[in-house]
C-alpha cells in the first residue's frame, strides 16, 4: 500500500477487534499507519465492505467484487516520519450482508471482507482484504436449523446481482443458499434454494424449489415467501412451515408449463456435506405461497455501490 510515496513510505495495517460478526452489527478496529523515512499526508482513509458477486451476462455468468458499503474514516491524516498513527473506526454492517459461516463451518463460495483504501493526491491505493466471518442473526439461525432438522443438506451458496420483487431489498444483490432436499422428496424435487432479505425489524424468507420432470408431469420451479418480524421469526415453528411448503411444492403442478427461472435451475457447483441442524419451536408466522414465472417474482437490477 501507499505506493505513491515510493520506497521508504509509510506502511498500513488494518486490525479488526473481531472477525466474527453478524448482519446489523458494527465491526470495530483501527487502521495502523507506520511512518516512513519522511513526513507524509494521506488525503483520505476509506473502508469498504466487499463481496464476491455473480452476474448474469449474455454469454453466461461472470464474477467480480462488489462494494456494498463505504465509509470515510479520516481525512488529511498527517503521518510524521518513523511515528505511528492509529485511526479507530466503527463500520456498520448492512442487514443484508451475506452470511459466510454457520458456527464453526465456513460456507464455501461466499466471501465478505473489509477493504482499506487510502487516497493520496487524488489517487486511491487499495490494500488487502480483511475477511469477516459473518454469522446468521438469531431469526435466520432458526430457519437454517429447520432445514437441518427436516433432513436437508447444504449444497452450495453464492451471491447474485439483482433484486427480488415484492420485498424491501436495499442492496443490489441477494444470497442464495442451496440445499439438497430431504430424502422423502427424492425423485420429486431437485433442489431447494433459500434467500434471506433482512432489515432491522423484518425477515423475508424466499424459497425456490426445483421440481423434477417425468413421463406424466412437467418440471418447473415453485416459489414461496414468508414475512415475519425478527421476534415472530425466532418463535415460529419453521419445521412445520417449511416442511408443509416443501410438501406442497412437491405435490403441486407448476402454474406454467416447462422449466423456467433464470437463477434457480442453472447447473450448480455441488458441494455436498454437513447438515445445519437444531431444534425450533414456537408460534407460526404468516406465509405467502406463489407459483409464478421468474420475471414476476424476481427481476434483474444493476449492481452498484450502496451507501
Amino acid at each position: 500500500m501507499l505506493s505513491a510515496f515510493g520506497v521508504g513510505g509509510p506502511t498500513v495495517d488494518t486490525v479488526l477487534d473481531s472477525v466474527v460478526t453478524r448482519p446489523g452489527e458494527v465491526v470495530a478496529g483501527r487502521v495502523c499507519i507506520e511512518g516512513g523515512t519522511s513526513d507524509a499526508v494521506i488525503d483520505q482513509v476509506v473502508l469498504s465492505l466487499v463481496t464476491r458477486i455473480e452476474v448474469e451476462t449474455g454469454g453466461g455468468e461472470a464474477h467480480g467484487v462488489g462494494e456494498f458499503h463505504r465509509l470515510v474514516v479520516a481525512t488529511d491524516v498527517r503521518v510524521p516520519a518513523n511515528e505511528r498513527v492509529d485511526i479507530p473506526f466503527r463500520l456498520p454492517l448492512p442487514w443484508e450482508t451475506p452470511i459466510t459461516a454457520v458456527g464453526e463451518v465456513a460456507l464455501p463460495g461466499v466471501t465478505v471482507g473489509v477493504r482499506t483504501e487510502l487516497v493520496i493526491t487524488g489517487a486511491p491505493d487499495k490494500g488487502d482484504l480483511d475477511p469477516l466471518s459473518v454469522q446468521p442473526v438469531a431469526c435466520q439461525d432458526r430457519v437454517l436449523d429447520a432445514f437441518g432438522e427436516l433432513g436437508a443438506t447444504f449444497r452450495s451458496t453464492d451471491v447474485e446481482a439483482g433484486r427480488i420483487a415484492g420485498v424491501s431489498q436495499q442492496l443490489g444483490f441477494y444470497q442464495e443458499i442451496e440445499f439438497y432436499p430431504p430424502a422423502r422428496f427424492a425423485g420429486r424435487l431437485n433442489e431447494v434454494e433459500l434467500t434471506f432479505v433482512t432489515s432491522h425489524r423484518d425477515l423475508w424468507v424466499v424459497l425456490e424449489a426445483g421440481k423434477r420432470g417425468g413421463l406424466l408431469r412437467q418440471g418447473g420451479d415453485t416459489f414461496g415467501r414468508f414475512h415475519l418480524t425478527h421476534d415472530d421469526a425466532e418463535q415460529a415453528d419453521w419445521n412445520t412451515l417449511i416442511g408443509d411448503w416443501l410438501t406442497q411444492a412437491a405435490d403441486r403442478a407448476p402454474a406454467f408449463g416447462g422449466q423456467h427461472g433464470h437463477h434457480g435451475m442453472r447447473g450448480r457447483r455441488g458441494m455436498g456435506g454437513g447438515v445445519l441442524g437444531g431444534a425450533v419451536a414456537g408460534l407460526a408466522g404468516g406465509m405467502i405461497m406463489a407459483d409464478m414465472m421468474d420475471g414476476e417474482l424476481f427481476d434483474g437490477g444493476d449492481l452498484g455501490a450502496e451507501a
